[in-house]
């Protein structure tokens, strides 16, 4: 049966998306298919604005467009109210061409070339989230070029490590990401970005992983943020307008995932920057998260055909299908899991454990490794 609540079977025994007869939307558009559940998608932008307004009022839900962007997912992700996160031009490009408001427009990024810090100066877009040192003296001077003088917020490193895959920490010290605070680094750029007359700094951001079950590590962020804030504040007389704690809430692919919900996450969150702010002194700032995954990854579905299926004595059962590394390469990266339904056969239950492979010239090209849960 299907893992999530929301993915049925019809009398056919068909897996049904989005009110969709997933072997039709096969037969119709070929596979590998993308298909999108639109009222998931919808109901799931809800929960987290509906969460935000109950425990933060006046804080902003931004939806993390790396987790899927297309100039769809956009318009859909605007009707709900939400702003939007981009980390290239490409990804800017499609949200200006859906037609998306660039003052709603967070542009990130650890290494924006000249075009396309150019490009978000040009569009105005809401906040340019400068990831380090050498990012924050090339946009001077760009803004200087260009008579713009943008809202940005520092990226800062809160030296936080979360129970996930190396991959996917982002927020310790040694990180490919934002200005260590560790060291005074962070302050320096704070220093230098308050007294800036080409720049604009409107508060700080941080973001410590992906696929993030424990709620303490977020109450940990906080905990190294707001200490910051503090200190920032103190050293350059300004009190950060917005504290971003990005995103990284964890989403079901097993049977054995058991992620928090929206809901547990902000009023965890909003609860420690409130008691955080209070025993700091430190003016509370709006609150910004930036979930992705948790929006967009329950609501798809990846569409295969099966080919041929080969049986090695003694060994595994291969089930080769027509994807692979090239329209998911998480599973060669990250070691990630998933759980595999027969879509013709939704309804019955599974009878063996088999790996699902892609098509690819390396063992490495796996779907489902040994039935996946």
């Amino acid at each position: 049966m299907p893992l999530h609540a929301h993915l049925t079977v019809n009398d056919r025994g068909h897996l049904v998306v989005g009110g969709c007869d997933a072997v039709e939307l096969a037969r119709l558009y070929g596979t590998p298919l993308y298909v999108l559940d639109e009222g998931r998608v919808r109901s799931a932008c809800r929960a987290y604005r509906a969460a935000m307004d109950r425990h933060y009022p006046g804080g902003r839900i931004v939806y993390a467009g790396k987790a899927l962007l297309t100039t769809g997912v956009c318009r859909l992700i605007e009707s709900e109210g939400l702003g939007l996160d981009v980390v290239s031009g490409g990804e800017l490009y499609t949200a200006l061409a859906a037609g998306f408001p660039p003052e709603r427009i967070y542009f990130h990024g650890n290494n924006k070339s000249d075009d396309e810090l150019r490009m978000g100066l040009a569009a105005a877009v809401g906040r340019i989230v400068v990831d380090s040192v050498a990012e924050l003296e090339r946009l001077e001077e760009l803004a200087a070029a260009s008579g713009r003088r943008p809202d940005i917020l520092l990226r800062v490193t809160p030296g936080v490590e979360v129970h996930t895959h190396s991959y996917m920490q982002t927020g310790h010290l040694d990180s490919k990401f934002g200005i260590p605070i560790a060291g005074g680094l962070a302050l320096q750029a704070a220093q230098r970005a308050a007294a800036s007359p080409h720049v604009r700094l409107w508060g700080y951001h941080c973001h410590i992983g992906l696929q993030i079950f424990e709620l303490g590590a977020f109450e940990a962020a906080v905990g190294h943020m707001m200490e910051f804030l503090g200190q920032a504040q103190r050293v350059t007389g300004l009190a950060a307008q917005e504290l971003d704690l990005g995103g990284g809430l964890g989403i079901r692919y097993t049977e054995a995932d058991e992620p928090p919900s929206p809901e547990a996450l902000i009023a965890t969150v909003a609860a420690a920057v409130r008691r955080e702010a209070e025993a700091r002194g430190v003016p509370l700032p709006t609150l910004v998260l930036e979930p992705g995954r948790s929006i967009v990854g329950d609501a798809g579905v990846t569409l295969y055909t099966v080919g041929f299926i080969k049986r090695v004595p003694g060994g595994r059962t291969y089930v080769a299908v027509d994807g692979g590394m090239a329209d998911n390469p998480r599973v060669a990266l990250y070691q990630a899991r998933y759980t595999v339904v027969a879509a013709n056969k939704a309804g019955q239950p599974p009878v063996d454990t088999v790996a699902v492979d892609g098509q690819g010239g390396g063992c490495g090209d796996r779907c489902v490794v040994d039935g996946g849960g």
